[in-house]
């Protein structure tokens, strides 16, 4: 059965290119009770190229482990699901949200939502495959006033899937427009499995005014979290007492990003490590003064070290001319 011992109200949301391991340790941290991995294509032919290999390492990581798969064949992803287990997973996540046209050009991801009958049949097989709890991630349906939630929610209970995501859009809404919790609500009514909303999580009080909406068993938060994990300490905190925690100071803003950049050369290398460490970077100096020229400057460089010092350098000149993170940017 499903750990409900994953009592945190506050969860990670998988986000390709962004929840690595370094990342989703570093929410954990910070206090996220949950974290997904990125998605991972259930196609075995690309289970060995350099960034699928990154996405199932799981080394160190703390329990539990969820790995997410994603894909369009129910016997393919069933393989994929014995295979993440095998490598360590504790919990079984199946993408059906994935709103990106190259997922969905596969009938990976939201499309599957276009066929209740393949998503039936994809649940069953996966399921049936493993011996650790399934989970799945899903969308309000493919499109806008063609919302099928109600049914595939349902047919996923039935299938024994232990913990249900819902994001808050269609596919046809990709990222755009305000999530919509209505059916996130009426799923909560009508199922008894765990319900975790998503979308435009972003703040302290939307988390309260979205669990109180939807009475949702926990929220996942995306994007979010980009450059700002201390988000998860800021609304736990929020949800305990109903008071706001402060912001994080220049220098613990300094000191997390520091130790981030150090998770990421290690986890990916020189070359790769650098590169992927830059749009980490400018998440985490977003509307800090000045942080236009310093991005532009620190773009330029092409190896750890260089890129390290010239966040170092940075930070320490803000925190010299006492800077604060309300000081935005004005230049």
């Amino acid at each position: 059965m499903f750990d409900r011992s994953i009592d945190k109200k506050i969860w990670v949301a998988p986000m390709a290119g962004v929840t690595d391991r370094p990342f989703r340790t570093l929410c954990k941290y910070f206090g996220a009770g949950h974290a997904v991995s990125e998605m991972m294509t259930a196609d075995k032919t690309l289970r060995m190229t350099k960034k699928s290999l990154y996405r199932a390492n799981f080394d160190g990581e703390i329990a539990p482990i969820s790995a997410q798969i994603a894909g369009s064949d129910p016997l393919e992803l069933a393989e994929a699901a014995r295979y993440q287990v095998a490598n360590g997973a504790q919990i079984i996540d199946i993408n059906m949200g994935c709103p990106a046209k190259k997922v969905c050009n596969k009938l990976a991801g939201s499309a599957l939502l276009q066929d209740e009958e393949l998503v039936k049949r994809i649940l069953d097989s996966v399921v049936n495959a493993v011996d650790v709890p399934v989970t799945l991630k899903t969308r309000l349906g493919f499109l806008n006033g063609e919302e099928n939630i109600l049914r595939v929610a349902e047919c996923a209970e039935k299938s024994g899937i232990q913990a249900l995501v819902l994001h808050g859009r269609t596919r046809e809404d990709m990222y755009l427009n305000s999530a919509r919790y209505d059916l996130i609500t009426e799923v909560k009514k009508m199922i008894s499995i765990p319900v975790i909303a998503n979308g435009d999580i972003d703040s302290p009080e939307k988390a309260k005014e979205v669990l109180d909406q939807t009475n949702a068993d926990a929220i996942m938060i995306g994007r979010a979290a980009q450059g700002r994990p201390w988000i998860f300490r800021e609304i736990a905190h929020y949800l305990k007492t109903g008071e706001y925690l402060a912001a994080p100071e220049i220098e613990e803003v300094r000191n997390v990003l520091l130790g981030h950049l150090t998770d990421l050369y290690h986890f990916y290398g020189e070359y790769s490590g650098c590169r992927i460490a830059r749009k980490h970077i400018a998440w985490y100096t977003k509307g800090l003064r000045y942080s236009n020229e310093f991005r532009q400057n620190m773009y330029q460089f092409d190896n750890t070290v260089g890129q390290a010092k010239a966040v170092e350098q940075y930070f320490n000149d803000l925190l010299l001319h006492g800077v604060t993170v309300d000081d935005v940017e004005m230049n």
